[in-house]
C-alpha cells in the first residue's frame, strides 16, 4: 500500500437512488479524479430494496449503478478512477457478484470488493423494535469508512457497500489515501465534513438552494455534480468540473453542512464531527475551503436503520371550489364515515386550505380534502375505500369532485431507528481475492455530548445574544428576504438549518429565532418536541422537530413526508426584520449584480 500526501481529488455522481443516470460518464468525461462515489440509500430506498430480496435472492442493491458501470467501466479503468458506492443497498454481495460477471462480458480485468456485516435483520430479536411496528423487512446497522478503505489498500477497482454512513464512500479512499488511523480523528472529522456536503450530488452547487434566482446560481438547470479536494490533513476544497452548471458558493455549501443533522456534533461510527468549529471560505470561483473542523472519538454505539411493513395504505382528494369550504369538508367526512362498512385502524382527514376569496382562477378557488387510511387488512383500505369515495361523486357537496379516481391502496413502510453497540456489529471487507478481512470498531470511544441545544432563553427566559441587540427601524417582511435555510427528514424527524449572511444578521437571527418563536411561526409543530442548536461560525441556527414526520416518508402522513419544503414554508413567514439587515452577498451574486 502506497500512502500520499498529494491532496485526494473525489467527486460525487449520485445523491440518492434515481439521481441522475448520465453523472456517471459526466463526471468521468468531465475532468481529473482519483476517486468517483455514489450514495443511492435513504431510509425509503431500503425498504425498497428489502422489498426486491423477498421477491428474489439474487435481487437487492441499485440496479441503476449496474446501468452505469455498464456504459462507463471501461472509461474508469482507463482512466484510473476508482469507483466507491453503496449501491450495494441489502445485498453488496450479489451487486459484487454482478459487477465482476459485467466486466467478464467486457473483457475488462477490473478488480471488484464488496463491504458486508451491516445486515441484521436476522438479529431483529436484539432490536428495539415496537411490537406492533409490522413485519421487519431490512435491519441494518450503519458502518464506518475503514471496510472500505481495507479494499482500496487491497487494489480493488471498485468496492460497493451496504448500509455505510452516507460520508463514508467519501472519507474511506481518503483513509485508504493518506494512510489515516483510527487516532487521526481531525482528518477524519474534516473529510466526514466534506463527504456530507459532496454525498447529497447537486445539492452542493445549487440545486434545491434557497437563493436559486438571485444571481448566486447563474445556470441552475443542470446543476454539475460536486468534488472534494481533500488534503492530508482533512481541510477540503469543494468545486466541480469546469464547465458544468450550478455552482459551488459558501452558501451552497453551508447549506448543505446543515442538511439533516443535529447539533453541533455529527455522529458516525469513526468520528464525531464538530459542525460548529467548521470554518467556510470562498478560495476562488466554485471553490470553498472547509478548514478547522475538529473531530472528538467516535460514540460507544451505531444506528441500525430498522424498516417493517407495517400494512397497507390509501387515500383520497376531493377538490373543494367556491364558498362553505368548512361546510363542505365536514360533509365529507360524515358521508365518507357513513359509507364504510369497516373503519380502518387509523384515517385521517385533512383540509388543506389552498383557496383564496374571489379568486381569478378555478384552480385558485379550491382546497383539497385529503382522506388517507392505514390498516393490516389491505382490503379495509382497497375496495371498500375505493367505492366510499366514488359512491359520494353525486350526493354530496356541490361541484363535488376527486382529483384523480381512487386507487386500490398498497402496502406501507415503518422507519425505527435502533443502536447496538460497536462492538456487537460486524465490520467485513472482502477483498478483490476473496479473502474476508475483519474491520475492528475504535478502540476508544466515548459517549457523544449534547451537542449544545439550547431553545434561544438563558435561565431567567431572556433572549440569549450579543450584549447590544441589533435596534433600528424595522419592516415585516418573510424571513426568506434575509436568511437562507435547509429542510431534511431522519425518519419521524425533521430539521431545519438556517443561515446568515453576516455577524449581525446571525445576531439578529439568534435572538428572533427562539424555540417559541419558530412554535408560533410554524404551527404543525406547536405541541412537538423542539431543539435548537447555534452554529455561530457557520453562522447558523439549526431546529430539529420530533414527530413532525409521523413513522417516516414510507408511512406518508404528511403532505410533505420528507420535511423538503419545511425550510421553504419557514422563510415565507412574515416578521419584523431591522431594514439595514440582508441577505447573504457572496462573490458569485455580487458579480452578478455588478452587471445586471
Amino acid at each position: 500500500m502506497t500512502v500520499y500526501s498529494t491532496p485526494l481529488r473525489v467527486g460525487n455522481m449520485s445523491g440518492f437512488y434515481g439521481d441522475r443516470i448520465s453523472a456517471m460518464r459526466e463526471m468521468l468525461e468531465g475532468g481529473e479524479l482519483d476517486v468517483l462515489t455514489g450514495d443511492y440509500l435513504a431510509e425509503l430506498t431500503m425498504l425498497i430494496l428489502g422489498r426486491d430480496r423477498m421477491k428474489s435472492a439474487e435481487l437487492g442493491y441499485a440496479k441503476t449503478f449496474l446501468r452505469q458501470l455498464e456504459d462507463c467501466l471501461a472509461l474508469a479503468l482507463e482512466k484510473k478512477v476508482k469507483i466507491v458506492a453503496n449501491a450495494g443497498g441489502v445485498n453488496p454481495a450479489a451487486l459484487a457478484d454482478a459487477i465482476r460477471e459485467l466486466a467478464a462480458r467486457q473483457g475488462l480485468p477490473a478488480k471488484v470488493a464488496h463491504v458486508e456485516g451491516d445486515d441484521l435483520i436476522g438479529r431483529i430479536g436484539e432490536l428495539d423494535v415496537p411490537s406492533d411496528a409490522g413485519f421487519p423487512v431490512t435491519a441494518n446497522a450503519y458502518l464506518g469508512a475503514f471496510g472500505i478503505a481495507r479494499c482500496l489498500d487491497a487494489g480493488a477497482d471498485v468496492v460497493v457497500t451496504g448500509r455505510v454512513t452516507d460520508a463514508s464512500v467519501i472519507v474511506g479512499p481518503a483513509i485508504s489515501h493518506f494512510g489515516w488511523g483510527r487516532d487521526d480523528l481531525d482528518a477524519l472529522a474534516g473529510a466526514t465534513a466534506a463527504g456530507h456536503v459532496i454525498e447529497c450530488g447537486t445539492q452542493a452547487t445549487g440545486g434545491n438552494y434557497a437563493f436559486f434566482n438571485r444571481g448566486e446560481i447563474p445556470d441552475p438547470v443542470t446543476p454539475g455534480f460536486p468534488i472534494a479536494e481533500i488534503a492530508a490533513d482533512g481541510t477540503s476544497v469543494i468545486t466541480k468540473h469546469a464547465g458544468t452548471g450550478g455552482a459551488v458558493t459558501v452558501g451552497t455549501v453551508t447549506s448543505q453542512l446543515l442538511y439533516e443533522v443535529t447539533g453541533a456534533r455529527y455522529g458516525g461510527p469513526d468520528v464525531v464531527t464538530r459542525l460548529d468549529t467548521a470554518v467556510v471560505e470562498q478560495e476562488g470561483p466554485d471553490r470553498v475551503r472547509i478548514s478547522g473542523v475538529v473531530g472528538e472519538p467516535a460514540p460507544l454505539t451505531t444506528k441500525v436503520s430498522v424498516t417493517c411493513l407495517g400494512g397497507f395504505r390509501n387515500e383520497i382528494t376531493f377538490l373543494l371550489t367556491g364558498l362553505d369550504i368548512e361546510d363542505k369538508a365536514a360533509l365529507v367526512e360524515r358521508q365518507f364515515r357513513a359509507g364504510l362498512e369497516r373503519e380502518p385502524a387509523q384515517m385521517d382527514f385533512r383540509l388543506q386550505r389552498t383557496d383564496h376569496p374571489d379568486a381569478d382562477t378555478q384552480a385558485a378557488a379550491t382546497a383539497m380534502m385529503t382522506i388517507v387510511a392505514w390498516d393490516p387488512d389491505k382490503d379495509v383500505v382497497g375496495r371498500a375505500f375505493s367505492d366510499a369515495a366514488v359512491a359520494m361523486t353525486l350526493s354530496s357537496y356541490p361541484g363535488a369532485t376527486p382529483s384523480a379516481p381512487p386507487g386500490r391502496g398498497g402496502p406501507y413502510g415503518v422507519y425505527i431507528p435502533a443502536y447496538l453497540d460497536q462492538n456487537e456489529v460486524p465490520h467485513i471487507a472482502v477483498l478483490p481475492d476473496g479473502t474476508r478481512v475483519d474491520i475492528d470498531p475504535p478502540a476508544v470511544m466515548e459517549e457523544m455530548g449534547d451537542g449544545h441545544a439550547s431553545d434561544g432563553l438563558d435561565a431567567e427566559g431572556n433572549p440569549l445574544g450579543p450584549s447590544d441587540p441589533v435596534t433600528g427601524p424595522t419592516t415585516r417582511r418573510p424571513l426568506g428576504d434575509v436568511l437562507g435555510a435547509r429542510s431534511g427528514d431522519k425518519g419521524g424527524t425533521a430539521n431545519i438549518g438556517l443561515w446568515a449572511g453576516d455577524a449581525e444578521a446571525y445576531a439578529w437571527m439568534r435572538d428572533t429565532l427562539t424555540v417559541d418563536e419558530v412554535r408560533r411561526l410554524l404551527p404543525e409543530a406547536a405541541d412537538l418536541p423542539i431543539e435548537r442548536y447555534e452554529l455561530p461560525k457557520l453562522g447558523a441556527v439549526n431546529f430539529v422537530i420530533d414527530g413532525l414526520l409521523g413513522k417516516g416518508v414510507a408511512h406518508g402522513y404528511r403532505w410533505d413526508p420528507q420535511a423538503k419544503g419545511l425550510a421553504e414554508w419557514l422563510r415565507s413567514r412574515v416578521v419584523d426584520i431591522p431594514d439595514h439587515i440582508n441577505a447573504p452577498v457572496t462573490a458569485a451574486s455580487a458579480h452578478a449584480k455588478e452587471n445586471e
